[in-house]
């Protein structure tokens, strides 16, 4: 087989567990194939028999007894050819929505590394745009294909069975189609893939543009946005343009492949026939099974720029389902007993991008007391943040929670240790309720006035009368319409219900009134005594309460020891340094 033919043949084994499901659907399929492709090959024949045996010779009663051989046949191919359709159709969707469902459960495996790296937009185009390909390569091209091969074979076949050296003739053309065939394919692919690229770019633009719109209006930036747009719109014109050609380049060439075909069969037919050699009747069928072979061969022509288009798509969506997160867990080991909740043991960082963050950080936070982590912008604070969270695991040491190695946590019970406010928090669309009990499996289930119950109980009441309708309070379009002190406030009730061992504060409290900050270290206060606090702050007056304060920058974390030395250290810098 030939490499092409292999690299199909390995497509369809990676994607065979989707398939799998299918396979009494496809069985189904394929017998309808079999006698539809059975039924346009015997049609000619029956043509030329009824023409020589009586349309020549003037028994025309035989005539009506063929024409309804014709019409059983013709009724057995609608027949076929609609169950062929029908059965196609329901599992290529069938197909789209599992390979959809995986595609998705997917992303959710990898790492935040992974989305740092690639644009939601060409996530989204794969989700979207390359399955749809998929699914129509399976409803439409692939069945259309696999019968069309059947009937090119059945066409040589018959044709090389009535007459030998008049079949050779008519099958000259084609073989310079086979040849064109290989040396093109992968072009047409290349060219598919690049629309594909193209296309997903396009989508990430669209979508940093309607995100950012509020700032591109604040800035008086729509020319900025709008060049941007259609820097890329004509890459993907472009793009779109060359694959369109590149798909349709066998289109004239098989049609007249097809001609040529035609034209042999005349002329050698009929100089056969003056030679007594050959009958009307048969140079009729003969001109059928011509068109029989060279129509599903321009057909497969069409159908492999689909299929070359599908693989494609399929190369970008198996590139992302051959991926494993690099945050695997690890084998957990016996607890090592010890006062510290949080220790990092000569952690190094460094992103992929090769930037390094932290280097060789050693210090220990333990439980039930507060810490800070201050310092400039970029110096590594919400980097040392997501290590504590295993958003990342460090590229030297080891980050321990609780005695042992957080990498031997399972998602579900790390995350029910560790709870985080962001400075921007994230909200979906729901209400006000749905977002406060997301990844709460506890309260899951709570009715609304048991819910309320607890908040009062919690203290948190008061941040819930911030809102119109109380946990009724729609939410759309991530928080479009809240604030965002409100959007903190909502994330603030999430995090603290939970009652984590450790909660993460990342500028919890830059978007928020004095009044409500000080509500919501009342809250904090109430949280239990075993509750390790980590707060990241640019305002002074939020650390002024820690137990202890990290000096973060330049990859190192120094223990600022008093208030006032971490005063004259945002000012001045550490005094080693």
């Amino acid at each position: 087989p030939t490499a092409k033919t292999d690299s199909l043949l390995i497509a369809l084994k990676k994607l065979w567990p989707i398939i799998d499901p299918e396979r009494s659907n496809l069985l189904i399929a394929f017998f309808a194939i079999l006698i539809n492709s059975g039924l346009t090959i015997l049609a000619p024949i029956i043509t030329g028999t009824a023409v020589d045996k009586y349309i020549v010779t003037h028994r025309f009663h035989g005539v009506v007894i063929y024409t309804g051989y014709l019409a059983a046949t013709f009724i057995g191919v609608i027949i076929s050819g609609y169950i062929l359709r029908r059965v196609m159709g329901v599992v290529g969707q069938r197909i789209l929505f599992r390979l959809r469902n995986s595609l998705f459960n997917k992303l959710q495996e990898l790492p935040v590394a992974f989305f740092s790296e690639n644009k939601a937009g060409d996530l989204i185009s794969r989700i979207n745009n390359d399955t749809d390909k998929l699914n129509q390569f399976f409803s439409r091209s692939l069945m259309m294909f696999v019968g069309n091969v059947f009937i090119v074979i059945g066409a040589v076949i018959a044709m090389l069975l009535v007459n030998t050296r008049l079949g050779s003739a008519a099958l000259i053309p084609a073989a310079g189609l086979f040849v064109l065939i290989r040396l093109t394919s992968a072009w047409i692919k290349s060219k598919n893939l690049k629309n594909m690229q193209a296309l997903g770019s396009l989508s990430s633009e669209i979508q940093e543009s309607l995100e950012n719109f509020r700032v591109i209006i604040a800035f008086n930036r729509r020319d900025y946005f709008r060049n941007r747009f259609i820097e890329v719109n004509e890459n993907n014109y472009r793009a779109a343009i060359t694959a369109g050609i590149a798909n349709n380049t066998y289109v004239p060439i098989f049609d007249l492949a097809s001609n040529l075909g035609t034209l042999i069969v005349i002329t050698y037919g009929l100089f056969l026939i003056s030679k007594g050699q050959f009958t009307f009747g048969l140079l009729i069928s003969y001109l059928v099974y011509v068109t029989r072979f060279y129509d599903p061969l321009r057909q497969m022509a069409s159908l492999w720029s689909d299929l070359q288009t599908s693989m494609a798509g399929w190369d970008r969506i198996s590139e992302i389902l051959a991926m494993e997160t690099d945050l695997a867990i690890i084998p957990s080991r016996d607890a090592v007993e010890t006062s510290a909740l949080i220790e990092f043991d000569h952690v190094g960082f460094m992103y992929p991008n090769g930037k390094r963050v932290l280097n060789d950080v050693s210090f220990r936070m333990e439980r039930g007391k507060t810490y800070a982590l201050v310092g400039p912008t970029g110096g590594g604070k919400t980097t040392t943040a997501s290590l504590i969270m295993r958003l990342y695991d460090p590229t030297g040491g080891s980050v321990m929670l609780s005695g042992k190695d957080i990498r031997s946590y399972p998602c579900a019970e790390r995350t029910k240790k560790i709870g985080f406010i962001l400075q921007d928090p994230i909200l979906f669309s729901g209400t006000v309720r749905d977002n406060i009990l997301y990844g709460n499996e506890e309260f899951q289930n709570l009715g609304t006035d048991e819910l309320a119950a607890i908040l009062v109980k919690e203290g948190l009441d008061a941040l819930l009368a911030r809102f119109e309708s109380g946990l009724d309070t729609p939410i759309t379009d991530g928080g479009a319409s809240l604030s965002l002190g409100q959007k903190q406030l909502i994330a603030f009730m999430r995090a603290t219900l939970r009652h984590p061992e450790l909660l993460i504060l990342d500028e919890a409290t830059a978007n928020i009134d004095t009044i409500t900050e000080q509500l919501l270290e009342e809250i904090l206060g109430k949280l239990p005594k075993e509750t390790t606090l980590v707060i990241i702050a640019h305002r002074l007056n939020t650390i002024k309460n820690a137990d202890e304060i990290f000096f973060v920058n330049a990859g190192d974390v120094v223990r600022a020891g008093s208030f006032d030395q971490a005063v004259e250290m945002l000012e001045n810098g550490p005094r080693n340094s």
